[in-house]
């Protein structure tokens, strides 16, 4: 399968999925199509031949992932839209597009405390709970030590408890564990 037979099955099948965890992240409809739009350049602006869906799909959300954690870099070169930008298109621009946001409107109090997160707080609580990925995936996604990432996690849950007790607790994992390897070669 070509790339860009793979870009369309993607956009098509998956681009709503892609889209929520975006706006996730960001907490705006705008923003978020801003980054899930940068991902998919990212990803397929050198014909990257991507295996299949799978991986195309695995690509694009840790450019998401990279690409909102770094956003500050990209704000400061890139003029962003503003809501009077927005209220001066035709308005068949406007409701000519799918609204996905609707999707994410039940979980709208959650979206709130996130954004008061820092980003990689956010994005490490948003990939750990929300994503459901283990610790070891996250950090190896970021980039970062498992160590960090879990205090990432820790940090943002004691923030969102303290900050928003009225929302359901996010469940507590406990600490997930490591083997350790022994000189000897054993584990404990």
């Amino acid at each position: 399968m070509s790339w860009s037979a793979i870009l369309d099955e993607l956009v098509r099948t998956r681009g709503p999925a892609l889209f929520g965890y975006a706006y996730v992240l960001t907490g705006s409809r705008a923003d978020a199509e801003d980054l899930l739009h940068d991902a998919l350049v990212r990803t397929f602006r050198r014909g990257r031949q991507a295996r299949d869906l799978n991986s195309a799909h695995s690509y694009v959300k840790k450019a998401i992932t990279t690409a909102f954690i770094d956003g500050h870099r990209r704000a400061s070169v890139r003029p962003r839209r503003s809501d009077a930008d927005i209220h001066d298109l035709p308005s068949t621009a406007i409701t000519a597009r799918d609204d996905h946001s609707a999707a994410a409107s039940g979980m709208a109090d959650l979206q709130a405390a996130l954004l008061d997160l820092p980003r990689r707080e956010r994005a490490c609580v948003v990939l750990r709970h929300l994503e459901d990925w283990p610790v070891a995936r996250i950090a190896a996604e970021l980039g970062i030590a498992e160590g960090s990432v879990k205090r990432y996690i820790s940090d943002g849950l004691a923030r969102l408890r303290t900050t928003r007790p009225d929302l359901n607790p996010i469940p507590d994992d406990g600490p997930e564990t490591v083997s350790l390897v022994t000189r000897s070669g054993g584990t404990r």
